[in-house]
């Protein structure tokens, strides 16, 4: 696994890169949260949704819901780089959509956007 800093301003982000699924549960999450937190001082995250378990994507499992609570519950910003075009239920788009429009967490296309998500 390997940790990448971004400076944004006063704060920076933290762009994880890794073979291996790295968030399986909302514990996952959380621990991988506090790790960044502490070691960096950063509540700003990075992670490429192949780094997600595919279960995160199935509405239905409740584990997005509860990842996302912790990212709330911890004020801390993720952004989730990917292609998400082969997801076509109506629900995730939707989820997807209305995640992108607040300030905490957001499903783009690339580090760039992230990015600039992340510094606002």
């Amino acid at each position: 696994m390997e940790m990448i800093e971004h400076i944004l301003g006063k704060h920076k982000a933290i762009e994880i890169k890794s073979e291996s699924i790295l968030i399986k549960s909302a514990q996952d999450a959380l621990d991988l949260m506090i790790d960044i937190g502490y070691q960096y001082n950063s509540r700003k995250i990075i992670i490429y949704k192949e780094n997600i378990d595919e279960k995160f994507f199935d509405l239905k499992t409740g584990l997005a819901g509860e990842i996302l609570q912790k990212f709330s519950n911890y004020n801390t910003q993720l952004a989730i780089i990917g292609d998400f075009s082969k997801y076509t239920g109506k629900s995730l788009k939707d989820f997807i959509f209305e995640s992108n429009k607040n300030n905490l967490v957001f499903f783009v296309k690339d580090i760039a956007t992230a990015l600039d998500k992340l510094q606002k």
